[in-house]
């Protein structure tokens, strides 16, 4: 079955793993047509003892119940290795010539979606494609991606634009892919949107960018240099700052992208004026 995200195809292949990723909430809207079309990987099941060994860890974290580990692997390649408290254990790795995604172990949902989005991040990083933490709105056929830490209001602010602003629509509310190419900055939907289904195989031309914070008052600033760059980074994965080559690739997407979208900061209340606030300041400036 071929998927494609942000403009890039890639395959699944083995009965089982391509009817978990057809089962999963967000993937169908992506899928495409095989013909005519060149994979730019493939995503393959592979039984447990081809897992390979030796990897350096460069990030761990441990969520609902899931313990997860990111190894950068000696032949060039990454693994990621997922184990919920339950007894699931999922493990993906990138082949060392770039052109496959391994799996091996159980695809519950839960470990499959975020190895997926892992492995999205991984396998496109040097294609100018980021995966960032952040709800996107979409307002006069341009997109707006509103960035902060979780509970800081981000499906919130976007959800009193779509009250308030007039054809506002939601394009994903937890992991648009934003993507820069050809001397424009795009955002583009994704199978992962958090809580709030909405997938939406669509793109836009990025017009800004919001940090948010909340606040007592509405205050909006525009940010330039070390500033905005340091409203977007803490957005993007975080295991991948922790790697040489893919903080690279992140920051050249990055510079990209301050050149061409300006950046805010937003301290706001959870309010129709805040939400206009934003609104006038990024599409009338």
């Amino acid at each position: 079955m071929f998927y494609q995200i942000a403009d890039i195809s890639f395959r699944i292949e083995g009965d089982a793993l391509t009817e978990a990723v057809a089962r999963m909430d967000g993937f169908a809207p992506f899928a495409t047509e095989e013909k005519g079309r060149e994979a730019r990987f493939t995503v393959r099941p592979e039984e447990a003892d081809e897992v390979p060994a030796g990897g350096t860890l460069l990030y761990a974290d441990r969520q609902y119940g899931v313990r997860t580990g990111f190894y950068a692997l000696p032949a060039g390649g990454y693994l990621l290795d997922m184990q919920h408290e339950k007894g699931d254990r999922l493990r993906l790795w990138s082949t060392a010539d770039g052109t496959a995604l391994c799996l091996a172990g159980t695809p519950a949902p839960q470990l499959l979606r975020f190895a997926l989005w892992t492995g999205y991040g991984v396998m496109t990083a040097r294609s100018r494609r980021i995966a960032m933490h952040g709800s996107c709105i979409v307002a006069r056929g341009e997109a707006y991606l509103f960035l902060g830490e979780s509970g800081t209001g981000k499906s919130t602010h976007t959800r009193l634009w779509r009250e308030h602003v007039p054809g506002a629509t939601l394009l994903n509310d937890d992991s648009p892919i934003v993507w820069a190419e050809d001397g424009e900055v795009w955002a583009c939907g994704s199978p992962w949107s958090g809580k709030t289904p909405c997938y939406k195989p669509e793109r836009y031309p990025l017009r800004g960018c919001v940090r948010l914070a909340q606040a007592p008052c509405n205050r909006m600033e525009r940010l330039t240099g070390a500033r905005a760059y340091a409203a977007l980074h803490p957005s993007c994965p975080p295991a991948f700052a922790y790697d040489s080559r893919l903080y690279d690739a992140i920051g050249e997407t990055l510079s990209l992208l301050l050149d061409r979208v300006p950046v805010y900061r937003l301290e706001c209340r959870p309010d129709r004026e805040a939400a206009l606030l934003s609104f006038h300041t990024l599409c009338h400036e």
